[in-house]
């Protein structure tokens, strides 16, 4: 059946190891979609029970759930890994090709002489590749790349176009670049001259390791000597900027708009959420979880929830966001306790007013007279 009049749900669980179609599996569905977005004729997807209503209200045709779900008049084909199937049925109405990159070099690519190509790489229109590059086998370099000279490129590495790759930059295999992100460029380190900024040293590079995933508008700065490091399966999300000589450890997620300042370190397994802004010099311990717009302007031990600016642990910034909720309610308690005080104060008889003001009278006095000579002792009348 064509992909635009729709497949059967035994056409789409065909190959699908761990399923289990209960209902019509000859159902067809005309397009794959998640439940906020799906329609009459979909297949979707469901994680909770809860959601079940939901559902019933799209008119979906077929849905992929963890468990059988009661009382629902569509198809479902229950599985464990809901998430793994529903990409594989999502692919097949998404269908681009392949998926296999042949080995070709469009004839508008200028490459150097000197550079070494895998086989299966596919080199597209405008690409530049500089002196000494070696790009590994299954590569795609799209439209427009530029890499330049004495950089190594692992297998089986996707380099999206507008892709800027400075010189001696050193990445692993299956690494995903995507558009408009720069690797390698010079870090923002000056220091002043009779008068002036001077860059600092940029004889560094950067280093990708392998499963890297690396979103669009990125920037990354080699470092001043050695190397700034991307660890092995890390994840950056769109328009992030690491500075010169950090150090990124292994299956860290940083979201958009991360600022990390140079010589940064962080360890594996650390979160970052949008716009969080880490201080140079700064080390974060193993699974540290940094919450949107905090600000790191110190080191952070691991395996703890950070929020605010400047960071601190999740439950004492709880703690002040709690104080801080309870400001007007404290401020109008305190206005009405000083209202009634000075009723209070109003009320009293003036023998008691004259009384309380002689007593505060000889207090100061007793207190100025003691603090005029701190170091005298106290007079002591002898006993008769």
């Amino acid at each position: 059946m064509n992909r635009i009049d729709g497949l059967t749900v035994a056409d789409l669980v065909k190959g699908l190891n761990g399923v289990t179609v209960e209902g019509n599996a000859s159902v067809i569905c005309r397009d794959a979609l998640p439940l906020r977005d799906a329609t009459i004729g979909c297949v979707t997807m469901i994680d909770e029970s809860s959601r079940c209503d939901e559902l019933r209200r799209t008119g979906s045709v077929a849905v992929v759930t963890s468990q059988k779900q009661p009382n629902l008049d569509c198809t479902q084909i229950v599985c464990v890994d809901i998430h793994g199937a529903f990409t594989a049925i999502v692919k097949q109405f998404r269908h681009t090709g392949s998926g296999i990159v042949h080995s070709s070099i469009d004839a508008s690519a200028q490459i150097d002489p000197t550079a070494t190509i895998g086989t299966g790489t596919r080199i597209d229109a405008g690409v530049v590749i500089g002196a000494n590059v070696q790009i590994g086998c299954d590569c795609h370099l799209m439209a427009g790349v530029v890499v330049m000279e004495q950089t190594r490129i692992g297998d089986a590495c996707a380099i999206y176009p507008r892709v800027v790759i400075y010189e001696q930059t050193r990445i692993e295999n299956n690494v995903n670049i995507h558009a408009g992100t720069v690797i390698g460029a010079h870090g923002f380190g000056y220091r002043q001259s009779k008068g002036r900024h001077v860059a600092s040293a940029q004889l560094g590079f950067v280093h990708i390791e392998s499963f890297v995933d690396i979103g669009a508008n990125v920037a990354i700065d080699r470092g001043t000597y050695g190397a700034t490091r991307i660890g092995e399966g890390t994840k950056i999300d769109n328009l992030v900027q690491i500075a010169h000589n950090c150090h990124i450890g292994k299956h860290n997620l940083i979201c958009s708009q991360v600022g990390i300042a140079g010589s940064a370190r962080t360890g594996d397994y650390v979160i970052m959420a949008g716009q969080v802004g880490v201080a140079d010099h700064i080390s974060l311990g193993d699974h540290a979880i940094v919450g949107a717009q905090a600000g790191v302007m110190e080191d952070l031990v691991g395996s703890q929830k950070y929020l605010g600016s400047p960071a601190t642990s999740h439950r004492d910034q709880m703690q002040m966001l709690a104080v801080q909720r309870r400001l007007p309610e404290m401020r109008r308690e305190l206005r009405s306790l000083r209202r009634e005080l000075d009723q209070v104060m109003t009320n009293l008889p003036s023998t008691q007013l004259e009384s309380s003001s002689s007593e505060s009278a000889v207090a100061e006095t007793s207190d100025d007279s003691e603090n005029e000579h701190p170091t005298c002792l106290k007079f002591k009348r002898p006993a008769a």
